[in-house]
């Protein structure tokens, strides 16, 4: 039972780790999909269609 216990901890600690890296790494398109020499992008809210 005990080693259960340990097992359940230790996954919720390292999911919630996890999620803390992946979130660190994700960018708005806006952001990600940026060029120096290219096309920039606007704000996503600014370039809709039908707007």
């Amino acid at each position: 039972m005990k080693a259960f216990i340990a097992a359940v901890l230790f996954i919720a600690v390292a999911s919630v780790g996890a999620y803390f890296v992946l979130d660190s790494y994700q960018r708005a398109g806006s952001a990600a999909f940026t060029s120096a020499t290219g096309v920039r992008l606007g704000d996503p809210g600014n370039n809709l269609i039908g707007s």
